[in-house]
């Protein structure tokens, strides 16, 4: 089947399809000149389509389209803080988009920064807050301060729906840790043992702060949703459910290499496997490949051991990195691979990592890449 991928970039969206993954037809921008920080197609209509864009006459908001990407609709009501808020929030821009499951056909979730968490019922055309989290009474201490982290701006991502229950919701923040809710987001609890200790020592009683300083990308397995991996500020993490704390898998990779990047993949079928885009963290945390020397690392027995794939990356040195929405896989067998560069590129594996062809090029920094299969 034809396979779509869209582009969110620093300047607006691309669209390019494919029928065989190796080439790829690049078609006309979408909101050119306009930062565009997740598009992500409806799974359970393969018709929807929703764009996070932050609009210089507009400010932050929604599209939606369901022709492709051809015309786009703005939101009637985009997420965002209610009047009078008493901490004064106001979404500077919509960062993350979530389809919740096939059970709630049409429900959405968006993270926004300053970190707030807002829903859909009705295919992304109106969002309303989630008081549950967004109000809750330890969400100032949790958040840290709505101003901070990141350079433009904290932010909440990574909102997950366990496929089995969607009352069953994670989502993180940067920084902050990640919290789970189990009553579809009427409250929330901290879900950061064991990275908690990589930051910050125990408190005098032993016992170990709640906040997980600073998840980069969580994703869980689609097939086994107790699987969860997390790419962290501090490292990479696996943790499997219902023991609830993480473990350091990226202590296994290479030391020269490090632990440290953005986006984690995981592979459709096989929940021990993943792969990291590392990058160095040291000095003045440049956020460029380690020695200037790009590549992923996949492992496929749960974290134990790593193997580094850069067939087909540049040999001279290359300065880019990768972002954490920037990083997918489809569900083909074998499972194929896409990611989009800070200079623009988008490079693509058909063998699970094994080889890299750069498929395309020339676009502004890119945000986030998604990929979607069509009929």
């Amino acid at each position: 089947m034809p396979l779509s991928l869209y582009v969110g970039t620093r300047k607006g969206v691309w669209t390019a399809t494919s029928v065989d993954r190796r080439a790829w037809r690049v078609g006309d921008p979408g909101f050119l000149g306009t930062q565009c920080h997740h598009v992500v197609l409806d799974p359970r209509d393969r018709r929807t389509l929703l764009c996070a864009s932050r609009q210089w006459h507009l400010g932050p908001t929604v599209f939606r389209s369901t022709d492709g990407g051809a015309t786009w609709k703005e939101a009637e009501s985009p997420p965002r803080f209610p009047k009078g808020d008493a901490r004064g929030r106001a979404v500077d821009h919509v960062f993350w988009l979530t389809p919740s499951s096939a059970a709630e056909p049409g429900v959405w979730y968006a993270g926004t920064s300053p970190k707030g968490l807002f829903r859909s019922e009705d295919g992304g055309r109106t969002w309303a807050p989630i008081t549950g989290f967004n109000d809750h009474p330890q969400q100032a201490q949790w958040v840290g301060s709505d101003k901070d982290e990141t350079p433009d701006g904290g932010k909440l991502h990574s909102i997950l729906v366990d496929p089995r229950d969607p009352r069953h919701l994670y989502l993180s923040m940067s920084g902050g840790g990640t919290f789970e809710s189990t009553d579809a987001g009427a409250d929330w609890r901290p879900l950061n043992s064991g990275v908690a200790m990589d930051f910050a020592p125990p408190k005098e009683d032993g016992t170990e702060y709640p906040f997980g300083h600073d998840p980069h990308c969580v994703v869980l397995h689609p097939q086994r949703p107790d699987r969860l991996w997390q790419q962290n500020h501090c490292g990479v993490y696996r943790m499997d459910r219902p023991e609830g704390r993480w473990v350091r898998v990226g202590r296994n990779l290479p030391p020269e290499v490090g632990d440290i990047g953005f986006p984690v993949v995981v592979h459709p079928r096989d929940p021990d496997t993943a792969w990291v885009f590392p990058m160095d963290g040291g000095g003045n945390w440049p956020r460029t490949p380690p020695s200037a020397r790009p590549a992923l690392f996949r492992t496929r027995d749960a974290g134990a051991t790593w193997e580094r794939q850069d067939r087909g990356f540049p040999t001279t040195p290359a300065w880019w990195t990768v972002k954490r929405q920037a990083m997918v896989a489809d569900d083909h067998d074998p499972v194929g691979l896409y990611f989009g560069t800070t200079q623009g590129e988008v490079w693509g594996s058909v063998d699970e990592g094994a080889s890299f062809s750069l498929l395309f090029r020339d676009l502004p920094q890119i945000h986030a890449i998604s990929v979607a299969e069509h009929d």
